[in-house]
């Protein structure tokens, strides 16, 4: 059934009319009209119909075809060395690697660490550059190892492909990053490294939610946090970090999906996990990213964010563990984490009618995370309701953000 037949019928099961569920979803009646006459909506504007009806997100949702996708001109053959190297074709017989792959398991540990610096920093283009060597390498050592050594080989690899798909799902090429972070985990689990393995399940609960699979997102953490939980006398850093962040994607996938009660059980158990790190904690080789008190205290906010409580982000955006003193105490979380926060923040003032503010705090952004910025329909989002709203002459900063963002200004 379609979004449309959807919204509609469970609106007329409860006996509304369209004024009453644009009331309780506390959205304008043009908006309920547009859903139902199958105009095309935010998710944002779905959850909150879902709330309003009492169900699920994703119950709403159409299964119906979708609409045709057209890429950007250009941006196909940019992806074509990654694409060989990650998807190379599929014969009768496997070939051997080239042997211009040959290299040292150290080396190619390192050339993922120096990637991994990269992607922190939003260095997207050299990551991409540095993939299709890593991958066709990992691919030659796993080939020409036997034993133990391939045994290392492969978790080698394993680690090869979850950068990939970090990297894939940051600029959402979603079909690459499940086929690279299905292979992580796969190649992690044949070895034995159930740590590597819950890691690959973190990046795929963040591709899930953002493709909308909030049903799938949710279990598939749920269920591999449950069969990795720490026992708080010997657990690792590593450790309580992998499993608090499989816990940030329970709750991410919950509260999206309109589960309050299971996304408040979530964020309990990732703060109990922050509080056993007592500070933010990296190490790519242990799980995917910055994770710590101000990283579950900033996904909070954002479920905040997620229902609309302008208010209630701002009063917690500059206070607690996300407060400036407490980020020299507890350290600062991941780029990509704290700009998130900061684009929540944002968009918190565009609804209260803060244009300068949110202008404030997207200028803040682009300074130190440019290109992220860019991959980011949250900041379109805000800058489209600056222009849309803004009844003054647009100032030369807002014209320039929006060009950077690419919409019209």
């Amino acid at each position: 059934m379609s979004l449309q037949e959807n919204v509609r019928g469970q609106r007329r099961v409860k006996g509304w009319t369209q004024e009453q569920l644009a009331e309780e979803a506390d959205l304008s009646v043009g908006t309920v009209r547009k859903v139902e006459q199958g105009g095309t909506v935010s998710v944002e504007t779905i959850h909150a119909l879902a709330r309003a009806l009492g169900t699920t997100t994703s119950s709403l949702f159409a299964s119906e075809a979708p609409a045709p996708v057209h890429e950007a001109e250009g941006d196909g053959p940019k992806l074509t060395e990654l694409r060989r190297a990650l998807m190379p074709p599929i014969g009768l017989t496997t070939a051997m690697p080239e042997p211009t792959d040959i290299r040292d398991l150290h080396s190619i540990q390192s050339d993922i660490d120096d990637s991994h610096s990269l992607y922190q920093v939003d260095r997207y283009d050299s990551v991409a550059r540095r993939l299709p060597g890593i991958l066709r390498a990992s691919e030659t050592a796993v080939a020409l190892s036997e034993g133990e050594a391939r045994e290392q080989a492969v978790a080698t690899r394993a680690g090869a492909f979850l950068l990939a798909g970090k990297y894939l799902t940051q600029v959402r090429r979603y079909d690459m990053a499940y086929h690279a972070l299905s292979r992580a985990i796969v190649d992690a689990r044949n070895v034995g490294e159930t740590q590597l393995a819950a890691t690959g399940v973190v990046g795929m609960g963040w591709l899930l939610l953002r493709q909308d699979r909030f049903d799938e997102a949710e279990q598939l953490a749920a269920v591999t946090a449950q069969e990795i939980e720490p026992r708080p006398s010997t657990a690792t850093p590593g450790q309580w970090a992998v499993w608090g962040e499989l816990n940030l994607r329970v709750a991410s996938a919950a509260r999206r999906n309109n589960r309050p009660d299971v996304a408040k059980a979530a964020r309990r158990m990732a703060a109990t996990a922050a509080s056993g790190l007592a500070r933010e904690h990296v190490n790519f080789r242990e799980h995917w990213t910055t994770f710590g008190p101000v990283t579950a205290e900033a996904k909070a906010i954002e479920d905040l964010a997620l229902i609309g409580d302008a208010r209630g982000v701002l009063s917690r955006a500059d206070d607690g563990p996300v407060g400036p003193k407490a980020l020299k105490r507890l350290g600062r979380p991941s780029a990509n984490n704290w700009d998130r926060h900061r684009l929540d923040v944002a968009r918190a003032y565009t609804i209260l009618g803060s244009h300068q503010d949110a202008m404030d705090e997207l200028c803040s952004i682009k300074e130190t995370s440019s290109e992220w910025l860019k991959h980011q329909k949250m900041a379109r989002r805000v800058m489209g309701d600056i222009l849309t709203r803004r009844k003054r002459t647009l100032t030369q900063e807002m014209r320039d953000m929006a060009s950077h963002l690419g919409i019209a200004g």
